[in-house]
């Protein structure tokens, strides 16, 4: 293709026109991998929009010069913001930018390729049309509610008039986002074609210039005179999942729908939708927060050459078995060891499930079945870049097994531990050369918790830590590196706040009582009902390998505990816990009134556990304790974090 005009002036801009009368701008942002939206880049777009413009070209294709279209708004910038009169300059800005690019006379494309998030969503539904990369990593979002704010540039207006207000409200008020293939099923993209075709696809659309994709009659009247309507049913969804107090985006997602249309600058003073109040709420500075150091997370295995061809887990039980649905959903060649194949076939059964749901597409599906191998023989340790054990939690019998293991690995294979209470030094007792093992521990369940602690023993070689955080990486997890410690960081303060829940059981508190009132503080779910979760015998194991003996000849465990795993009552796996279970659901009464004090006491063990740790060095820093505490136990995430609370608390 012959393109005959680059515009030098810009900086993360250039665009060019072809023989057929077509403009192409792309987009990229020098210095950085990604790109984002500047005050500076969204200054140079709007002067690219005006030389185009000026140009007259039949038709404009914005496209990106990177792995991913545009990521949205730069975080960083909103760090910066001294006031909230800036942070409404800046919405300004990117308002008119796009509103610039939305009026052009002639017809544009936006060809996206990877994330398509925030403003960057919003740059495409500027566009008159959005053809996409037919790819697993092409994914469109709004995640702006996640950072405790809305789409100030035009998304809530114009989003919800594309694809309906039911599917634009879901993306808006979740975060969720959609593959090509799902954009283009519910409207939001024209095209979902694969990289051989795209910029041909892009070209076509934009000259043949067909009408836009207009909404039908029902999804026309939620707009207009069931606007009211469809915004009480997505407050009562909303409620199931965030108190107002806590999380206020959502809420004001659907007030300034209702009220303005989208429009942040009708009202630019109201208290409870407009971006000066939301841009100063403690809960976005500590959404803002909790996304830097989840970033912080990303960057710690930045420069590590290392990706796995092949991993080797050995245990099929419902963790090793998701642990290896999760590599092979990733594109790594997995097998999975365990004694006998009628072992192996339920972690198969659960993956193809889980395969199901994440990729949709048949040949997909059947693309990552074919790369979970069952291996009863275990001969997959010999050829594996990463070795994973997953057995129960028996000292001796992960010495004899890492033992065989030790024998046949590749030299630099990364050999793994996935124990939850077991000191790595033990483990390692016998190895050869112990600095091989590193522990990674996930979490259940593995699919849909991002946390994965990267355990260091005295011995572990840097370099085998360095390469477990790739890994980690390389299956989309969050690497949080530890010392070799009892409980590691998660179960060691998840410990004492169960136990201490457990104890006021035994003293007479209700269940549903106790849960309410976490819930109440922030958590998503109470101690209560997550023990159940995890597994009351896993609580009770968990407690004894980590706790002290009482002093005074109390129980060494709580009663109750002990009462419920005797009779075989485990929790949500057996359908009667503490809560009886209908459908995965526990089946809960009314809890009682309770006293702020409750929430303290309840509380306290979690916080000073914490502390603890921080004072041990068990984890380098506040930051990541607060990090690994959020995305392993769920801490109310709208105060920053266990550490970072109690800082607030003094203040």
């Amino acid at each position: 293709m012959d393109r005959a005009h680059t515009d030098s002036l810009l900086k993360h801009w250039r665009w060019e026109q072809d023989r057929e009368g077509l403009a192409w701008l792309t987009f990229d942002k020098q210095g950085e991998s990604t790109n984002t939206f500047s005050s500076e880049a969204l200054q140079e777009l709007g002067a690219a929009l005006d030389a185009i413009a000026t140009a007259g070209p039949k038709g404009l294709v914005i496209c990106s010069a990177k792995e991913n279209f545009i990521a949205g708004a730069d975080i960083n910038q909103f760090t910066r913001f001294q006031s909230a009169e800036e942070a409404l300059e800046f919405t300004r800005l990117g308002w008119d930018t796009l509103q610039k690019l939305r009026d052009l006379p002639f017809p544009s494309t936006a060809m996206v390729n990877g994330f398509c998030m925030g403003g960057g969503l919003e740059l495409a539904l500027a566009c008159t049309y959005r053809v996409a990369l037919d790819d697993p990593k092409t994914r469109f979002a709004f995640p702006e509610v996640m950072l405790g704010i809305w789409p100030f540039w035009h998304g809530l207006q114009w989003l919800p008039k594309l694809v309906g207000p039911a599917a634009g409200l879901d993306m808006i008020l979740t975060g969720r986002s959609v593959d090509a293939r799902r954009a283009k099923k519910i409207g939001l993209a024209n095209e979902a074609v694969p990289l051989r075709v795209l910029e041909n696809t892009a070209r076509l659309v934009t000259l043949q210039a067909k009408p836009p994709r207009k909404l039908g009659l029902v999804d026309r009247l939620m707009l207009g005179v069931g606007r009211r309507l469809v915004a009480a049913q997505a407050r009562k969804q909303v409620a199931k999942r965030a108190r107002r107090e806590h999380y206020p985006a959502p809420y004001a997602i659907l007030d300034a729908w209702v009220k303005y249309d989208g429009n942040p600058f009708i009202a630019p003073d109201d208290p409870l939708t407009s971006i000066k109040a939301l841009s100063t709420h403690p809960t976005t500075r500590n959404l803002i927060r909790i996304f830097f150091l989840q970033e912080r997370m990303k960057g710690l295995a930045k420069g590590v050459d290392f990706q796995a061809q092949h991993v080797h887990v050995i245990g099929a039980g419902v963790m090793g078995g998701d642990i290896a649905a999760v590599c092979a959903i990733r594109g790594i060649r997995v097998t999975l060891q365990d004694t006998s194949t009628e072992r192996i076939a339920p972690a198969v059964k659960r993956a193809a499930e889980l395969f199901r749901k994440r990729l949709k597409d048949p040949r997909r599906v059947r693309d990552a079945l074919d790369r979970l191998i069952p291996d009863v023989s275990g001969a997959g340790a010999a050829r594996a870049d990463v070795v994973i054990e997953a057995i129960f939690e028996n000292l001796q019998a992960k010495r004899e097994l890492f033992a065989k293991v030790e024998a046949v690995a590749k030299p630099d294979a990364v050999i793994a531990t996935n124990t939850s209470s077991l000191k790595l030094a033990d483990v390692a007792a016998q190895f050869k050369d112990p600095s091989r093992l590193v522990g990674i521990h996930f979490f259940n369940p593995v699919p849909q918790l991002q946390l994965v602690e990267v355990v260091s023993g005295a011995n572990t070689s840097v370099e085998m830590s360095r390469r477990a955080m790739a890994f980690v990486r390389q299956i989309d997890k969050l690497p949080l590196p530890v010392k070799d410690s009892p409980g590691f960081l998660v179960n060691r303060v998840l410990g004492p706040y169960m136990q201490n829940a457990f104890r006021l059981l035994d003293e007479g508190a209700k269940p549903e009582t106790i849960d309410a009132a976490m819930e109440e503080f922030g958590m998503p779910m109470g101690p209560i009902e997550l023990a159940d979760t995890v597994g009351l015998d896993i609580c009770l194991a968990a407690g004894k390998a980590l706790g002290k003996k009482a002093a005074h000849g109390e129980p060494e465990a709580p009663q109750v505990l002990l009462n419920k795993v005797a009779l075989g009552q485990l929790g949500r796996k057996t359908g009667q816990g503490i809560y009886r279970y209908e459908r995965g659901k526990a089946v809960k009464g009314q809890p009682d009134a309770w006293k702020p004090e409750l929430i303290e006491a309840l509380i306290e063990p979690y916080l000073s556990e914490a502390q603890a740790v921080q004072a041990e060095g068990i984890v380098a820093d506040a930051e990541l304790i607060d990090a690994g505490l959020i995305f392993g136990t769920g801490f109310a995430p709208f105060r920053g974090g266990p550490l970072h609370y109690l800082e607030t608390r003094k203040q």
